[in-house]
């Protein structure tokens, strides 16, 4: 099966940032796995082929934190 690979460098502030992000993409339907860190300022996810790059995106803005850029499958997207 074929999957998506998105990255997003995104404002975090403290360990309650990278949790709130942490727990929309546990929550998220599709999402593989993910790897969120505060020290790098960013979310590494890997989703099945059917989760959307807008539908990750929107997942993490509805946390309230500022997405600076992502990518998906290695191409830079709009945030």
């Amino acid at each position: 099966m074929a999957e998506h690979h998105y990255n997003f460098n995104i404002t975090m502030t403290c360990g309650g940032c990278s949790g709130a992000v942490e727990r929309v993409l546990k929550k998220l339907d599709g999402v593989k796995s993910y790897d969120v860190s505060l020290d790098t300022q960013t979310a590494d996810i890997v989703t099945e082929e059917s989760v959307g790059y807008n539908t990750v995106l929107e997942k993490i803005k509805k946390t309230g934190k500022t997405v600076n850029s992502g990518t998906m499958d290695g191409e830079t997207r709009s945030v």
